[in-house]
């Protein structure tokens, strides 16, 4: 017997703004992927200063990608959301050990799954806030 969860339903507005919020990073990670792929000097040079070899950009890049795809389809949009999750993780901790501000990647990740959080009922019965 399959465990019962509980969702209520989630207004159109809070919908459309989970939808809104959850496509800024879904934008943001493939515009920077797809960059990157291009392989311009800048990404070349960035990917220098933080210690990787030119070989594993587009392995990163395609993972960037795909992890953007998976979170922007519905059925699928938890399993992206930890994707994510962990590919900012790593962003997080590449950031901290070359000394600089870690904010971005953690303010990215929490729009992630304030998107999530405002558009899927499963997630708002799991995590419920108390009025």
């Amino acid at each position: 017997m399959q465990p019962s969860l509980e969702t209520g339903s989630v207004s159109t507005a809070s919908l459309w703004i989970g939808r809104i919020v959850s496509a800024l990073p879904v934008l943001l990670f493939i515009a920077t992927g797809t960059f990157s792929l291009l392989k311009p000097a800048a990404a070349m040079q960035g990917f220098a200063h933080y210690g990787y070899p030119e070989s594993a950009l587009p392995r990163i890049a395609i993972t960037e990608i795909l992890c953007a795809i998976i979170y922007a389809i519905p059925r699928t949009s938890v399993l992206g959301a930890i994707l994510l999750t962990g590919y900012l993780g790593g962003a997080t901790a590449t950031h901290v050990r070359v000394g600089e501000p870690f904010f971005i990647a953690v303010t990215v990740g929490v729009v992630i799954w304030l998107g999530l959080f405002l558009r899927d009922a499963r997630l708002r019965a799991l995590l419920p806030f108390r009025r």
